[in-house]
């Protein structure tokens, strides 16, 4: 069940000239074989919220099934929050414009 209207993984950058914007992007993946899901494997359906730098909720995405979540911002310090099987993980990101944050998570 989602609980936000957001398009899993987060918006398309297809024909965007990527220099020009501020971009947040990553991955979920499992660390260690959890229920029979081996180590390594994308975690689809999780939730990333972006908090600004005052801690305030800006955004939230599900990750696609291949664990991918994105997020345009505008440049500066941004935390980014993963929801996933009862985990809550907190990742602090300096965001620039022309230069994507590209982020590996393991839960």
């Amino acid at each position: 069940m989602r609980t936000c209207g957001a398009t899993p993984g987060g918006p398309d950058i297809s024909g965007i000239d990527l220099s020009t914007q501020t971009l947040i992007q990553g991955v979920i993946l499992r660390d260690g074989e959890s229920d029979g899901v081996p180590n390594g494997a994308p975690v689809g359906n999780a939730y990333v919220r972006l908090l600004d730098s005052t801690g305030e909720f800006t955004a939230e995405v599900p990750t696609n099934a291949d664990g991918q979540f994105r997020f345009f911002a505008a440049p500066g310090a941004w935390t980014l929050v993963i929801l996933a099987s009862g985990v809550r993980i907190e990742r602090k990101v300096i965001a620039a414009k022309g230069n994507p944050v590209d982020l590996v998570v393991e839960i």
